[in-house]
């Protein structure tokens, strides 16, 4: 992605994450809370099978796309 796509989804996937603070799900493997940001970009991860970074520019609203999905529902 270039360096531009991949600023944008940075900034979208730390908003995101503020958005979720605090409506993940408990989990035992957190006892102290989930990281949302963190939940967020491994979602991206597992879904697009690359980091964001390494996600090809024609796929970012895609991502995008999917990221909105994962606020509408943080389970």
């Amino acid at each position: 992605m270039n360096n531009d796509n991949t600023k944008k989804l940075w900034k979208f996937i730390q908003e995101s994450g503020d958005y979720l603070l605090g409506q993940l799900p408990d989990h035992p493997n957190h006892p102290k809370g989930r990281n949302p940001y963190a939940h967020v970009a491994l979602c991206v991860k597992e879904k697009f099978n690359a980091s964001y970074k390494d996600i090809p520019d024609q796929k970012f609203i895609e991502v995008v796309r999917y990221i909105e999905f994962l606020k509408k529902n943080p389970n």
